[in-house]
């Protein structure tokens, strides 16, 4: 182990011998010490235009990969850029390593009004984060990445932010570069697996609820719907889990009222891998009457705001496959196929007009993506439609801002993603004031040359907010911005441009962006006569 580097240095290595291939950031004067450290790797260094972006591509990356995304960012402005995405990576459990710098451990919390100080870096990003922790020494940087990666295999993966001050950056880097491996995902007590199958073995109209953290277990959960005879409503972080065109499977319906009078007919669900959270039903109170089971990770969440009849705390793939390992023989008759039809036309009925717009483009946008292709839709309308419209067939192939739902997201999210799997069709459909928050990465995938479509739905302004005013008789205050004109902004980046006038050009404009040599902006006016939406504010 040479003792002639710094322990800055050090660390893009000791990353290294974690499996790390990518990190996103932006070099500053307080980081030079990590980037000395970076050219000795074989590390992709990825330049964003802001902070913010660099977070959201780790995000994105994670997210299609499974693996942890990394942003290497500077003290201060650098950390406070990067706290909504790290909010947003909190919010929907996605496993995201910050490593930036700090002042040095002698100015730490005194306010001498240092370069970038912040007294506290820690209390800043502690809320948005599993751990947040200052190294006060180089010798305690393989115990902070260890503790790091072991919350990303092994407990709920959320953001982990580990700071290094500046003295300790430029301190004796002679620590142990050898990764540690952490314990496997833990398994559910034995107890907890009889106490569940007990429930599970008199269940006449089971229901599961599939979360984000079954998608890793897709085949598991399909086939424990399939031995129950259950019905399956995923949650937007589970669609695709079990494939939509699955005949047990009625979509990510559970906001929608027919499937939430449904929900409301089972004598047993099972929730796995889910908070159970609001932005799930969008109700006071979702409809689960009949007995609760609840596998998660976490076992808080095992608890928390709906008691669980049985509660198994453990990764979701093993909980699945202890159950079926124990059931014997099918159990019960499950639902009549006419029942979920009845289930389905009920939904399809209950589709409001605005939706049916964005339903025609979603159409295109589904006919146009292989199964293993993979959309990062923003905060806009034509999202929260795709979000209980769009099919899915795989898991990872529909990624949305759900708990946090952060503006700007979907094309820096896209961009990383994109880098993690170059190989995948990827798009990003952002609405015209969301876009807006993270433009400047532009920049980054026009330089990156990544053949990424970007639909940009426009519907001149914050159409939902603008939508809540009219609702509740407010004066539109702020929801309708002057935009500016996109497709010459987008070619001022080197981006390529479509405005089609008609859905089959719109297909067109999305099989040319994923083979072109830069990213392309495809812009989607809300009142495109071949919508037939006569209005831009269709209700």
């Amino acid at each position: 182990m040479s003792t002639n580097i710094t322990c800055g240095q050090a660390v893009p290595m000791l990353l290294e011998a974690y499996g790390v291939d990518t990190v996103f950031g932006i070099p500053g004067v307080h980081t030079l010490e990590l980037y000395k450290g970076m050219t000795e790797t074989k590390i992709r260094h990825v330049q964003t235009r802001h902070e913010q972006g660099a977070g959201f591509m780790a995000d994105g990356y994670a997210r299609v990969s499974g693996r942890p995304g990394v942003c290497l960012l500077i003290t201060g402005p650098g950390v406070t850029n990067a706290a909504t995405a790290m909010g947003q990576a909190f919010s929907d459990s996605i496993p995201m390593l910050i490593v930036s710098s700090a002042n040095a451990t002698t100015d730490l919390g005194m306010g001498r009004g240092r370069l970038h100080e912040i007294t506290s870096q820690d209390a800043v990003t502690a809320p948005l984060t599993a751990f947040s922790k200052t190294a006060p020494s180089a010798a305690d940087v393989p115990d902070l990445m260890a503790r790091a990666f072991a919350v990303f295999r092994n407990a709920r993966p959320r953001p982990v932010h580990i700071s290094l001050p500046l003295d300790v950056l430029v301190a004796p880097g002679d620590f142990d570069r050898t990764p540690r491996l952490p314990a496997p995902p833990p398994a559910p007590a034995a107890q907890s697996v009889e106490a569940a199958v007990a429930i599970l073995a008199g269940a006449e109209r089971p229901v599961i609820i599939a979360g984000g953290g079954t998608v890793g277990c897709a085949a598991a959960v399909t086939a424990l719907a399939e031995k129950l005879g259950a019905a399956v409503l995923p949650t937007i972080a589970g669609k695709g889990v079990v494939p939509d065109d699955h005949p047990l499977c009625l979509g990510a319906n559970l906001s929608n009222k027919p499937a939430q009078e449904f929900l409301a007919t089972a004598d047993v669900v099972v929730a796995i891998g889910t908070e159970l959270a609001e932005t799930d039903f969008w109700v006071d109170r979702a409809p689960i009457n009949g007995k609760l089971i609840r596998i998660d990770i976490d076992a808080s969440s095992t608890q928390r705001d709906y008691p669980a009849a049985a509660a198994m705390v453990g990764d979701a793939g093993q909980a699945v496959e202890a159950i079926l390992a124990r059931l014997d023989g099918a159990i019960g008759a499950g639902f009549a196929k006419g029942e979920l039809d009845a289930v389905r036309d009920a939904l399809a009925a209950s589709i409001p007009p605005l939706d049916r717009i964005h339903g025609q483009v979603l159409d295109a946008l589904r006919a146009a993506l292989p199964d293993d292709g993979v959309v990062f839709s923003d905060a806009t309308q034509i999202a929260y439609t795709g979000n209980y419209y769009f099919p899915c067939r795989r898991p990872r192939t529909w990624f949305h801002p759900t708990g946090f739902c952060t503006l700007g997201w979907a094309m820096p999210a896209a961009i990383g993603a994109k880098l993690a799997a170059p190989e995948r069709p990827i798009v990003a459909l952002a609405g015209d004031a969301g876009f807006l928050f993270t433009v400047q990465e532009l920049a980054t995938a026009v330089e990156l040359e990544l053949a990424l479509p970007i639909v940009l739905w426009n519907n001149d302004g914050l159409g939902a907010i603008r939508a809540g005013m009219d609702d509740q008789d407010i004066p539109q205050i702020a929801v309708n911005p002057r935009n500016p004109d996109f497709i010459m902004m987008a070619k001022s980046f080197g981006c390529h441009t479509a405005q089609p006038d008609s859905l089959e050009a719109f297909q067109e404009a999305l099989g040319a962006a994923f083979t072109a040599d830069a990213p392309t902006l495809i812009e989607i006016r809300q009142d495109a006569p071949y919508l037939g939406s006569g209005s831009a504010y269709v209700r």
